[in-house]
C-alpha cells in the first residue's frame, strides 16, 4: 500500500504563538495529496517547507475560523494566477464552507470570487457521522463543541490502509472517542496544561481521557504559549511546524 506521510506545516494557534505559522497539516499518501485545514498561513507554510500547492489534490477544513481556512483565498488566487493549475481540487468541510470561502476572497480582493477558475472546484459538504469518499479517502466527520458558524469538526481519514483523526478545535465531548478509536495517529488541539477555557481542550483533560481515545499514537498541537514553555516535559508527543510522522 505504500507509507502515509504527515507533516506539519503550521501547528501554532490564532496568535501566532511560539512563532509558530497556523493550523496546516499536510498528508502524502499514494498518488493523493492532501491538507487539513489551512490557516491564513497556509500558503507560506507550504512553501516554507517544499510542499508544492499544485500537487495537493484535496483540503479538508475542520472549521471555519480564520486560523483554520483563511488560507485557502490565497491558495486558490496563487492557483489561478501564479501557477496555472489545471488539476482539479475538493474542498470538504462544514455546510458553509463555500459561501465562506467567497466572502473571504471578497474582503481580501474584491472581485476575485467571480473569476472563473481554468480548474474544476468540488465542495463537498461533510456530514455529522456520515462517512464520505473523496478519491482514495474514507473520511467521517463528528460534530465538535467550538462556534464557528458553522459546526465545527474533528474529520477521521482513511488512506492507504492507514488512519489519521484529527479534533479541530474543541473542549472534551464525547465524539472525540469514535473518531480516534483505532486510529494509527490522533492529533488533537491542548490548548492550555490545566486551565479550563470554554471551547477549547487542556492537556490535562485530554489524558485523562487517553485510554479511551484507543489511538496507537497521540500528538498535540494548536499550543498557546502556556503549553510551549512546559512541551518538553509532557507525557504526551508535541507538534512543531514542519515535523513529519511516518505511518
Amino acid at each position: 500500500m505504500g507509507e502515509v506521510v504527515v507533516q506539519f506545516l503550521g501547528s501554532g494557534d490564532a496568535f501566532g504563538s511560539g512563532g509558530r505559522d497556523q493550523t496546516c497539516i499536510y498528508v502524502d499518501c499514494p498518488d493523493f495529496r492532501f491538507l487539513i485545514d489551512c490557516g491564513a498561513s497556509g500558503l507560506i507554510s507550504m512553501k516554507r517547507w517544499g510542499v508544492s500547492p499544485s500537487a495537493i489534490d484535496a483540503i479538508l477544513i475542520t472549521h471555519l475560523h480564520g486560523d483554520h481556512f483563511g488560507g485557502i483565498p490565497f491558495f486558490l488566487l496563487d492557483a489561478q494566477l501564479i501557477a496555472k493549475r489545471t488539476r482539479p481540487l475538493v474542498i470538504a468541510g462544514p455546510p458553509g464552507q463555500e459561501s465562506r470561502i467567497h466572502a473571504a476572497m471578497e474582503i481580501f480582493f474584491p472581485g476575485s470570487s467571480k473569476i472563473q477558475p481554468k480548474f474544476p472546484i468540488q465542495f463537498i459538504t461533510l456530514e455529522n457521522e456520515a462517512s464520505t469518499t473523496i478519491g482514495p479517502l474514507t473520511t467521517k466527520a463528528f460534530h465538535v463543541l467550538h462556534p464557528s458558524g458553522d459546526p465545527s469538526l474533528a474529520i477521521r481519514v482513511t488512506c492507504a490502509g492507514k488512519t489519521i483523526a484529527y479534533s479541530g478545535d474543541t473542549e472534551w465531548v464525547d465524539a472525540l472517542v469514535p473518531a480516534a478509536q483505532g486510529a494509527d495517529l490522533f492529533i488533537c488541539e491542548a490548548y492550555f496544561l490545566d486551565k479550563k477555557v470554554k471551547f477549547h481542550m487542556d492537556y490535562a483533560t485530554l489524558m485523562t481521557h487517553r485510554a479511551e481515545l484507543g489511538c496507537r499514537r497521540l500528538v498535540v498541537t494548536h499550543m498557546a504559549d502556556d503549553m510551549l514553555a512546559r512541551a518538553r516535559n509532557l507525557e504526551a508527543e508535541t507538534a512543531e511546524d514542519g515535523k513529519r510522522v511516518v505511518l
